[in-house]
């Protein structure tokens, strides 16, 4: 990047967000990590910039990919505002068969927009549970998601909503399954 950066700009905001989606205080995450509270107080801000090192730590402690918070080659003009097809923030990857990437500049909106790619046979082996109100596009694809136990089969066009219900997805057919959620809080 032409100033040096290896980061996104709203770096800090960023981990903000998640930290706050994870319910975990500065204190919290400052004695996860080893470090002041002033340290990771002055990262929030952008008045420190953490080392690669650092950065790794954040982001396992946040259950985060440190690829969420590099650049992906949006122009110094375009950061924060517009993001191009191919320079999709990667986030996720916690799930076999998942892969995601963030459709909103950055997190510090009330909300984020991923897009979800999910492989043939995918699953999510265990049912989930997050504080989140997420609205979901079904673009191609079968999806079959069980909200509170009850089950679904999804096509290309139908969408889903979560309102902090239990959930568990399959993507039991041999085409890829994508998928765009709108999340609040954001919480990659």
């Amino acid at each position: 990047m032409p100033d040096g950066r290896i980061t996104v700009r709203s770096l800090g905001a960023d981990v903000r967000a998640i930290r706050k989606a994870r319910k975990m205080t500065l204190v919290d995450l400052a004695d996860a990590l080893g470090r002041s509270v002033g340290w990771l107080s002055q990262v929030e801000r952008d008045m420190s910039h953490p080392a690669i090192a650092d950065l790794n730590r954040i982001a396992t402690v946040l259950d985060v990919s440190v690829s969420s918070f590099m650049q992906v080659g949006a122009s110094p003009e375009e950061e924060g505002l517009i993001v191009r097809s191919h320079a999709r923030r990667p986030i996720g990857g916690r799930t076999a068969g998942l892969t995601e990437a963030l459709l909103s500049p950055d997190l510090t909106d009330d909300f984020e927009v991923i897009h979800s790619t999910f492989a043939p046979h995918s699953l999510l082996p265990e049912p989930l549970t997050r504080p989140t109100q997420e609205v979901c596009y079904i673009l191609s694809g079968t999806f079959e998601i069980a909200l509170d136990g009850k089950r679904f089969t999804l096509q290309a066009g139908d969408s889903f909503r979560l309102r902090g219900e239990q959930f568990q997805w399959w993507n039991h057919s041999d085409t890829p399954c994508e998928i765009i959620w709108v999340i609040s809080p954001p919480i990659y």
